[in-house]
C-alpha cells in the first residue's frame, strides 16, 4: 500500500497582498519526495490556502497513492473541505469545488489541521515564493 503525505500552505503579506504557495510531499516515513512553490500575485490568505491545496493535490496525483494524508495549518479550509463548515465567500466557492473534485480522484484521503510548527516546510516555501515573486531578498 502506497501512502503519501501532502503538506500545503498559502501565505499573503497583507490581506489581500502578495501571495505565495508552498507544497511538500513526503512518503509515509517522512522522507521528502517533492517540494514546490509558486507566486500567485495578489490574493487573500484564504485564497492562497486553497490554491496551494489545489496545486498540491494535482502533484500528489502523480504518485498514484492508495492513501493520501493532507495536512494544512488553515483550520478554515480544513473545516470547509471536510464539510463541517459551509463556504460562504463567493470567491472561494469555485476553489472549494475544485478541491472536492480533486479529492475524489484518490482512493483514500484524509484532510487534517496541524499547528503551524508542523507545517514549517510548506510555510517556508510559500514565503520563498512571495520573496521571489516580489523581488525581495529572502526572509531570515
Amino acid at each position: 500500500m502506497k501512502r503519501i503525505r501532502l503538506f500545503t500552505d498559502g501565505a499573503a503579506r497583507g490581506n489581500p497582498g502578495p501571495a505565495g504557495l508552498g507544497m511538500v510531499i513526503e512518503d509515509d516515513r517522512g522522507m521528502r519526495l517533492w517540494g514546490g512553490h509558486r507566486y500567485v500575485g495578489t490574493a487573500t490568505n484564504n485564497k492562497a490556502e486553497y490554491l496551494a491545496l489545489i496545486d498540491g493535490l494535482r502533484k500528489a496525483a502523480d504518485w498514484r497513492p492508495d492513501e493520501l494524508q493532507v495536512y494544512m495549518d488553515s483550520e478554515l479550509v480544513v473545516l470547509q473541505v471536510t464539510g463541517r463548515w459551509r463556504v460562504k465567500h463567493a470567491d472561494l466557492q469555485p476553489l472549494h469545488q475544485q478541491v472536492v473534485a480533486l479529492l475524489r480522484g484518490f482512493p483514500s484521503v484524509s484532510v487534517s489541521h496541524v499547528p503551524r510548527e508542523r507545517n514549517r516546510a510548506a510555510d517556508a516555501l510559500a514565503n520563498r515564493a512571495i520573496d521571489e515573486g516580489t523581488g525581495k531578498p529572502p526572509r531570515r
